[in-house]
């Protein structure tokens, strides 16, 4: 399939390639603030990706050098009070968490504010050891605004996140896979093929199954156990009803390769 074409001045996009579809923010000379006109063009390419059964799992990054600094200061700046309360932001930050399909963030570089934020919207994150983390906030006398007070606590225990949000500090790479905040640290220059690997990865397995396990995972998120062990169960059983299941079964009783095909 060709590649989606996105605004050049914002986003990279690429794909998809064997279930793959690769968006690249692309705005280096604000180091990829996160401008609500780029999360707009983010959310468009995903509600593509939603609908296109070719595309099995995305990878986003940032580049070499930096996958997000923060919002845009400049745009942030011109608000007051009443235009911050009507915003689109948060209604663009929520889409964004209801993507239905794996999302695989490699990070480079600075990760910081509504990067990091970003970054924890993500199902996996490959940080190079370049990466740093933070939610520098407090400094700018503001507070995290997409989800930092909330996401990174029940990532990283309130120890941690009450660190990184009340003083601003930034945690490298290796103190973020200690945290659970990222899933692998690789060199710099391998961090971006890596998260293509594993979403390749991924994308090779049945979709519905793989549709369903986010659900699940995330749900244990939102509520307590008796509950997300329905929903854990609730996928089970729909997924006990599928051509998948029964290719997948009887590929590894025949010891041989499956072949998936989403129904």
């Amino acid at each position: 399939m060709a590649d989606y074409f996105a605004d050049e001045a914002l986003l990279l996009v690429h794909g998809p390639v064997a279930g793959v579809l690769e968006i690249t923010l692309n705005r280096p000379q604000a180091r990829n603030a996160l401008s609500t006109p780029l999360l707009k063009a983010l959310l468009a390419q995903l509600d593509q990706a939603e609908s296109d059964d070719a595309v099995r799992c995305v990878v986003l990054s940032g580049g070499d050098r930096v996958f997000a600094a923060g919002a845009d200061l400049a745009e942030m700046a011109s608000k007051n009070m009443q235009m911050v309360l009507v915003e689109e932001r948060p209604r663009l930050f929520a889409a964004i968490a209801r993507f239905p399909k794996p999302i695989v963030a490699a990070v480079c570089g600075y990760a910081l504010g509504g990067g990091c934020e970003l970054a924890m919207h993500a199902d996996i994150v490959i940080a190079g050891e370049s990466a740093q983390f933070g939610q520098p906030e407090i400094n700018l006398g503001i507070i995290p605004g997409a989800g930092g007070t909330q996401r990174l606590t029940r990532t990283v225990g309130k120890s941690l996140a009450m660190k990184l949000v009340l003083s601003g500090e930034f945690i490298s790479a290796r103190e973020a896979l200690a945290s659970g905040l990222v899933a692998e640290v690789t060199a710099d220059e391998a961090c971006l093929p890596r998260a293509r690997e594993l979403a390749g990865k991924i994308a090779s397995k049945a979709p519905l199954a793989v549709r369903l396990a986010k659900e699940a995972v995330l749900q244990s998120f939102e509520t307590q156990l008796t509950a997300g062990l329905a929903v854990e169960r609730r996928n089970f059983v729909i997924l006990a009803g599928t051509d998948d299941r029964r290719e997948g079964i009887a590929a590894f009783l025949e010891k041989r390769a499956p072949k998936f095909t989403g129904s």
